[in-house]
């Protein structure tokens, strides 16, 4: 009994002239993203890790075959992204993503599944996920679904990202001095992610480059010690640093 969940929101919907950035090249290098593979199907890690192998941006540092491995191995090599399964034996994929966030909230965690059900969706956001996706996507999505993470961007269907908003702004609990934490051209970037746009479009509002544009959102997410757009905006919602408002586009 599984909601009907695309995962192909604007995230992945990016234009051919969204130029892939990674994390390496945010800061001026050309490390490529590092990423953990955690899947008790041996042949899914290895097919996901031949598609990711062509990628000269991406790099396949480990596998992990439990949540108990994927914890592990993240807490030894803290990797830019985690691609965990959401069933795995012992340790499933919610508390392994838990952990993996509060031994390296750096790291971004990425969801694969088969299972589309709403509640196992909010658990995931509620546990630190950047994103979800389900096993049926075609290669290239996935491979976009890194980018965009690494990019700052979310990757997660609009409908249940309005849902989880609306849940967390009900319960704000604000905090001035999370709201300190961020400057003014900070805040104005968070408030347009909140909304959904690319980055090249925050830059175009906010006459910008894209590269400053990463620059501030690496800034958000280190000072706000979160590894990805989606976590930076629940959290914001959650400590009443912006407002559901501040999530609905006036352009």
């Amino acid at each position: 009994m599984h909601s009907e969940v695309n995962n192909m929101n604007i995230s992945l919907q990016a234009t051919p002239d969204q130029h892939k950035v990674s994390n390496g090249e945010q800061e001026g290098t050309s490390r490529p993203l590092r990423v953990l593979l955690a899947d008790d199907h041996a042949l899914v890690r290895e097919g996901t890790r031949r598609l990711l192998e062509v990628e000269s941006d991406v790099e396949v540092v480990a596998e992990a075959a439990s949540g108990e491995e994927a914890v592990d191995a993240a807490q030894r090599l803290h990797p830019d992204i985690a691609i965990i399964d959401i069933a795995m034996p012992g340790m499933g994929g919610i508390e392994a993503t838990r952990k993996i966030k509060v031994y390296c909230p750096g790291t971004a965690v990425l969801v694969l599944s088969a299972y589309d059900d709403e509640p196992y969706l909010i658990a995931l956001l509620e546990a630190g996920a950047a994103g979800f996706l389900l096993k049926n996507v075609h290669g290239q999505e996935l491979v976009h679904a890194i980018h965009a993470v690494s990019r700052g961007e979310s990757v997660l269907h609009p409908t249940l990202a309005e849902k989880m908003m609306r849940r967390l702004s009900s319960n704000a609990n604000p905090t001035p001095r999370a709201i300190d934490l961020l400057s003014e051209r900070e805040l104005d970037v968070l408030r347009l992610a909140a909304r959904g746009l690319p980055n090249k479009e925050i830059a175009r509002r906010l006459k910008l480059s894209i590269r400053t544009v990463h620059s501030h959102l690496a800034n958000i997410f280190a000072k706000m010690q979160v590894g990805s757009r989606t976590e930076a905006v629940l959290l914001a919602l959650r400590e009443g640093i912006i407002t559901l408002q501040d999530t609905y586009d006036s352009e």
